[in-house]
């Protein structure tokens, strides 16, 4: 392990089922109840609360599951208004304790508190201090993983969820990722999990036990990752700033739509709305991407690059319309979503997040 970064104490704080936890702190009706947040009729489930989880529903899944798998279940129109209104109330008691908080979305962030400013060498009670005043000031609850970087401060955070935290400490990195199961992995999916499986990797240990080359020639650029996280090398800074990379706006309909009058009303408004958000933004891009799911939830998508800054809603539908022509088929389309990234180098310094908001059904998801 490489002892220059072995020293850092990172932070890994997660609200616990935050939009849920946050529409049950709100209303009282709501609370020992199994809720989910988003759209009942061709929704996404945004958040669940622990009550619906024992039924087996989860974020990103389909309300329409979702209600299969619990037919009493309450679904809550989201809010987003509130739980940015609460998530500023987080990101102030993080930087009661430093500076150098990575938010990842409204409900988890990172935090460096290798040098604080209370001087408390011991970033175990710095998060238990913390997760005290989140619950003091907002209601709340939060969990908390801590280690010597973020990889390993991610994967703890989940050890003792809800309301609760755990450290893996310095000493303790080797060991318990050679026992970790590798679906536990911060970075390795269902598919890249079934793949090591059929590989004879099971824990942590089976992963060491490849070299670099053959990470790499199995699983590409993520081989390398693999190798060195697993080694517990792990050497990404938190970062309190990043550049914006996209900003979109996409539509899921109740009724599928194949008319192509109805679309681009459909287009049309979206172009408004995402002319709305870049001039509110003031992020200038000169690449715009049309994304299309169909009913059988296949996906298009298509982008153009332009030479200038993409600013007004003419040029959106411009680009679109022409976009719009390269699709493969006409099948009924549940979704439509528009985006513009590949921005200027005069936005770096605008303020972190990738969103996608979706109209009518609300889904934000922060990329």
């Amino acid at each position: 392990m490489e002892t220059q970064f072995a020293q850092r104490k990172i932070i890994h704080v997660d609200m616990d089922a935050f939009y849920a936890s946050v529409e049950q702190l709100d209303n009282p009706e709501f609370r020992g109840k199994p809720i989910v947040v988003g759209g009942e009729h061709r929704g996404v489930v945004s958040a669940a609360s622990y009550e619906a989880r024992k039924f087996g529903v989860y974020s990103a899944m389909s309300s329409k599951i979702a209600k299969q798998k619990c037919p009493h279940l309450i679904f809550v129109y989201p809010r987003f208004h509130r739980y940015k209104e609460v998530s500023n109330q987080i990101r102030e008691i993080f930087h009661q304790y430093t500076d150098l908080v990575e938010p990842l979305s409204l409900d988890e962030a990172y935090l460096d508190v290798t040098e604080n400013k209370i001087n408390n060498p011991f970033a175990t009670k710095i998060a238990k201090e913390i997760r005290q005043k989140i619950v003091e000031t907002t209601g709340l609850t939060a969990s908390a993983g801590i280690s010597i970087n973020k990889f390993l401060a991610k994967i703890a955070s989940d050890y003792n969820k809800p309301n609760g935290q755990k450290t893996i400490l310095p000493e303790e990195v080797e060991s318990f990722l050679e026992q970790l199961p590798i679906e536990k992995f911060y970075g390795i999916g269902k598919v890249t999990t079934r793949k090591m499986y059929n590989q004879g990797i099971f824990l942590g240990k089976d992963l060491k036990d490849k070299s670099l080359e053959e990470l790499e020639k199995n699983f590409g650029k993520s081989g390398k990752y693999y190798y060195y996280v697993v080694r517990g090398i792990h050497n990404s800074p938190v970062q309190p700033f990043k550049e914006r990379k996209s900003v979109g706006v996409e539509r899921t309909f109740f009724d599928d739509i194949i008319n192509e009058k109805k679309i681009f009303e459909k287009i049309w408004q979206l172009a408004d709305e995402l002319e709305k958000r870049i001039q509110k933004s003031k992020a200038e891009g000169k690449t715009i991407t049309l994304k299309l799911k169909y009913n059988d939830f296949s996906q298009f998508t298509r982008s153009r690059t332009l030479n200038e800054c993409i600013k007004t809603k003419n040029q959106i539908i411009h680009i679109v319309s022409d976009l719009w022509k390269l699709r493969p088929n006409e099948k009924p389309i549940r979704l439509l979503g528009i985006s513009i990234s590949n921005f200027t180098k005069e936005d770096s310094d605008i303020e972190k997040k990738t969103i996608w908001v979706q109209l009518e059904i609300p889904f934000l998801e922060y990329l």
